[in-house]
């Protein structure tokens, strides 16, 4: 028996359905701008690319706390050029132990806290950007998943695209295009930032980020077009790489100095202290304490006779919720 709906064995539906949406390929024209570019300062490139992978081989070599800390750097610098002003001293708080004050923006420490996260590891935005981001887009809340997928395709697709393009370059570029991709929050930049870090040292092994707002965040700020924004990118961006090297010079001189004084010390604590202190730019006791698993009076022994050493040094000049930082 068959159904009076259904068409019999030789009879074909007709199409009245008009096509549907065919898949814009990118904007080759974009593309091409940032290849001209890329080519009027190849030197500039050439140069800074190579202070980058002397950052990340150093990296390597060296210990994790390295890493962090410079993480934690980047990511206080990045919330000041955003306008958040996240201090250093309260995102080592909020990042060690979630601790944060009634005068603290619970929104800003919550977008600082996801940039150390994302400096320190985890997959890159390339392979699930949505995932990278973490977040869902807030203009449509029902239909967010899907309104997120597709703006962070599209960028996807022009970044794709630009895969010629050497990786500094496309940082460049993408976060140059990522508010016109529909991507930008609010006006916040933390995110294009953080994601322009991780594609520029996407070949690297040792380095996670390549460093932007060490030295000024003056890339960031660049405008005008693709020549223009690029060196200032370079400049910025070199800039930014050797205040990160400074910063590793110190921490090794320092470990080296800490490590002779602090031989005649028994215990677990001294050491794990001292790590510690590499890999955080300030650190109060309860901090010190719930890193190194030592008790609040050890903690506190080793950090006076730490100070009396010139080792370190107090910063709050407070006789409550005391920080100290190593004395370069």
């Amino acid at each position: 028996m068959r159904h009076w709906f259904l068409p019999g064995p030789m009879e074909a539906e007709p199409d009245y359905l008009p096509p549907g949406p065919r898949a814009e390929p990118p904007d080759t024209s974009v593309i091409d701008d940032w290849a001209k570019a890329e080519g009027a300062h190849a030197a500039r490139l050439a140069r800074v690319a190579g202070r980058l992978g002397a950052l990340d081989d150093r990296l390597l070599r060296g210990p994790e706390g390295w890493r962090h800390r410079l993480a934690l750097i980047e990511a206080a610098d990045l919330s000041w050029f955003a306008g958040d002003r996240v201090s250093s001293d309260r995102l080592a708080l909020w990042v060690s132990m979630r601790l944060s004050g009634a005068q603290d923006d619970p929104n800003a420490l919550a977008r600082v806290g996801w940039a150390v996260r994302r400096l320190t590891g985890g997959p890159g935005p390339k392979v699930d950007l949505a995932a990278f981001l973490d977040r869902r887009d807030p203009e449509n809340i029902e239909d967010s998943a899907e309104r997120l997928k597709d703006r962070a395709g599209g960028w996807l697709d022009v970044m794709a695209a630009a895969a010629d393009l050497h990786p500094i370059t496309q940082s460049c570029m993408g976060f140059h295009l990522w508010s016109l991709a529909g991507l930008g929050q609010h006006g916040d930049q933390i995110e294009a930032a953080v994601t322009a870090a991780r594609i520029a040292a996407s070949n690297g092994s040792g380095a996670i980020f390549a460093p932007l707002a060490m030295g000024g965040a003056g890339g960031l700020r660049a405008s005008g077009l693709p020549l223009e924004r690029l060196v200032r990118w370079l400049d910025g961006m070199d800039s930014a790489i050797l205040t990160a090297m400074r910063y590793l010079d110190d921490i090794e001189v320092w470990d080296v100095r800490a490590k002779s004084a602090m031989a005649q010390l028994s215990g677990r604590t001294p050491v794990a202290l001292r790590k510690v202190l590499t890999e955080w730019p300030l650190i109060s006791a309860p901090m010190a304490e719930a890193l190194t698993g030592a008790s609040r009076a050890a903690v506190q022994r080793n950090l006076v006779r730490l100070e009396d050493w010139g080792l370190i040094r107090e910063m709050t000049g407070q006789g409550r919720f005391r920080m100290w930082r190593i004395d370069i």
